[in-house]
């Protein structure tokens, strides 16, 4: 009898492993404490598709530029420090992640992994005629306010054939908007795509549903793990009990909670807002997604709508919206593209990214023989949930991986 793969987790890590699974062949359980799936820190994310910008947070510089940071009443990053021991084990971790050495070496596993997300990606649209969620490959520009800024980026990527560096006047040609902007140059990679998360979910829910090889248990809160001679052997709901044969864990940065004797996760969530506008004309929204580099927010048109992200805030769990950074927000946006959209009816949102300290996630074994792990995509989650779940797929069915996991397991990075 086939063994049957249980997943903890609904958001787009769990669906896009579960999709991989059913790919090859096996019977699925997805369990989501919600009870609607994609509806935590997938729902409205950045929607950027971003598979050759993919550096990690921590680099060289960072914990001085965080300092400067906090002290401007418009920073990026908000640190909340709490009596939370996990939370200073992960920003310890981190800052010893801010060397050059060690960016550029996590750098080079996330590209990698990225590379094999948006090959996978398009086999799936192409093979399985996957759709239904605005996809595009519409390009993406990360633009500098700050002459010193583009002059580093400039220097990586004099060789690439990927990426060329444009300056302000060619921006304002590839994108019409920023026309009048104060922005000196910007990093233009073509290929890179757009996409909606939330309705990326859906649409694998709707084909996992149609395959007859997976079931949904929604609104199921799983309070324990049972595990036995080092494997574990059933899932706790309450008082419901689901014996296991292979189960992953994709429950973002709720997994910490399920650990088991001898497994650390450093995980912590880093928290991110979003703003989505119907577009009042068209022609004056960004086509091509665009990254402000220096104000740190993202700009990408899906469908008929803007969305914009920003913000790392560092405050535990509290996933509630922070009127005080999404007005922020909405004044740097709007300083930006000022006829983009309506923005004082914007949708807005608040997601908490399941970060690990080094930027890099955490892929494969755990050290239980039937238990996997697929968590700690931080800001990358959409980006790298087709070659996650893909490469959860593979281990599971013992063949050979797309990819080298160097960097990518448990105690790797």
């Amino acid at each position: 009898m086939a063994q049957r793969v249980c997943i903890i987790g609904g958001g787009v890590i769990g669906l896009a492993t579960a999709y991989a699974l059913v790919r090859e062949g096996f019977d699925v359980s997805v369990i989501e404490a919600r009870p609607t799936l994609g509806s935590q820190t997938s729902f409205a994310n950045g929607g950027q598709l971003s598979y050759r910008y993919v550096a990690p947070l921590a680099d060289a510089g960072v914990p001085l530029q965080a300092l400067g940071w906090m002290l401007r009443g418009d920073s990026p990053l908000k640190l909340r420090p709490r009596m939370d021991p996990a939370q200073w084990r992960w920003l310890a971790s981190f800052v010893a992640a801010c060397r050059g050495s060690v960016n550029q070496r996590n750098g080079a596993h996330l590209l990698r992994l990225a590379l094999l997300s948006q090959a996978t990606l398009q086999q799936w649209r192409e093979e399985d005629h996957l759709d239904g969620f605005q996809w595009r490959r519409n390009g993406k520009l990360v633009a500098f306010r700050e002459p010193s800024h583009f002059a580093k980026a400039r220097q990586n990527v004099i060789h690439s054939s990927f990426q060329q560096a444009l300056s302000a006047s060619e921006c304002s040609a590839l994108e019409p908007g920023l026309q009048g902007s104060t922005f000196v140059g910007g990093i233009y990679t073509p290929d890179e795509e757009v996409g909606d998360c939330h309705a990326f979910c859906q649409q694998l829910f709707a084909r996992l549903q149609a395959s007859g090889r997976c079931t949904f248990l929604l609104g199921k809160t799983v309070t324990r793990l049972h595990h036995e001679h080092g494997e574990v052997k059933a899932v706790h709901m309450g008082d419901e009990v689901l014996p296991v044969d292979q189960l992953v864990l994709a429950a973002g940065h709720n997994s910490p909670a399920l650990s088991l004797p001898g497994l650390n996760l450093p995980l912590y969530p880093l928290k991110g807002y979003s703003l989505t506008l119907a577009l009042s004309d068209p022609g004056k929204a960004p086509d091509v997604s665009i990254t402000d580099y220096d104000r740190k927010i993202v700009y990408a048109r899906i469908g008929e709508q803007l969305r914009i992200a920003a913000m790392v805030d560092i405050v535990g769990f509290d996933a509630s919206l922070d009127p005080k950074r999404l007005a922020q927000m909405r004044q740097l946006a709007q300083s930006t593209f000022p006829e983009a959209g309506d923005y004082q009816h914007a949708i807005e949102w608040a997601g908490m990214r399941p970060a690990t300290p080094s930027g890099v996630p955490i892929l494969g074994a755990s050290g239980y023989r039937n238990l996997w792990l697929n968590l700690g995509h931080g800001a990358l989650g959409f980006t790298l949930a087709c070659g996650s779940g893909r490469l959860l797929s593979e281990l599971i069915a013992q063949r050979k991986t797309s990819i080298d996991l160097q960097g990518l397991a448990l105690h790797a990075a």
